[in-house]
């Protein structure tokens, strides 16, 4: 006969035992919102530069792939390429997609910054956004504003992640800065490409649009 003792001593091996098999599993693994391969540009398809400006153009593709490198609202990144006033970039995203979801879609990196830290005085350098889903058929972001706000324009909200200096999202339009877009805005569902262009009516120090990079909020996996 086994006494209590020895019946309690055996159930706490027993436990122990249980215990040191479940610790020693492969922990499941865990889902990742973020796993697509890629929620920045992944190549450059298209670059006509406009006359003037030419900073970072030696540096294209590199420069404008990948996550943004901005200067926060007192000063703008150096980490761009300027178009040229009207100069166009065209930028793909593959294996990934841009597509309609919950708010805004896909941000524009630009790097602008407050005057005198003044939200309302932003050093603005305006460019029109288009999108496509076949690197063909582009639609547009309306831009036509002079004065801030400047409605659906690129390049006028200071970019505050850095993939260099800091862990800010860079795809939450929340905190990471630039300029958001939402598909729904122009009735497109899903896009591949977005083509950005210096608004050629804009001249001057401000006038041509410095691009630093483009992500994915809301992205589609192959």
């Amino acid at each position: 006969m086994v006494s209590l003792r020895g019946r309690a001593l055996f159930a706490l091996i027993l436990l122990g035992f249980v215990a040191s098999a479940c610790g020693s599993a492969e922990p499941a693994p865990a889902t990742d919102e973020h796993s697509c391969p890629s929620h920045f540009a992944t190549s450059v398809e298209s670059f006509v530069a406009g006359p003037g400006q030419a900073a970072g153009q030696a540096d294209l593709p590199g420069i404008v792939l990948g996550p943004p490198k901005g200067g926060g609202a007192d000063g703008g990144s150096q980490d761009v390429v300027s178009l040229g006033n009207g100069g166009s970039i065209t930028l793909a995203f593959a294996p990934s997609s841009i597509v309609d979801g919950p708010g805004p879609d896909f941000i524009v990196f630009e790097n602008p910054f407050n005057v005198n830290g003044d939200p309302d005085q932003p050093f603005a350098e305006l460019a029109s956004v288009e999108v496509s889903e076949d690197g063909q058929h582009f639609e547009a972001f309306p831009c036509s504003a002079s004065q801030a706000p400047y409605e659906s324009c690129a390049g006028y909200h200071p970019v505050y992640a850095n993939a260099d200096e800091n862990a800010i999202d860079a795809t939450d339009p929340a905190v990471a800065g630039g300029d958001a877009f939402d598909l729904s805005d122009i009735g497109v569902t899903r896009a591949r490409y977005v083509r950005i262009t210096d608004r050629v009516d804009l001249t001057g120090m401000n006038g041509v649009f410095d691009l630093d990079a483009v992500a994915i909020v809301n992205v589609a996996c192959p």
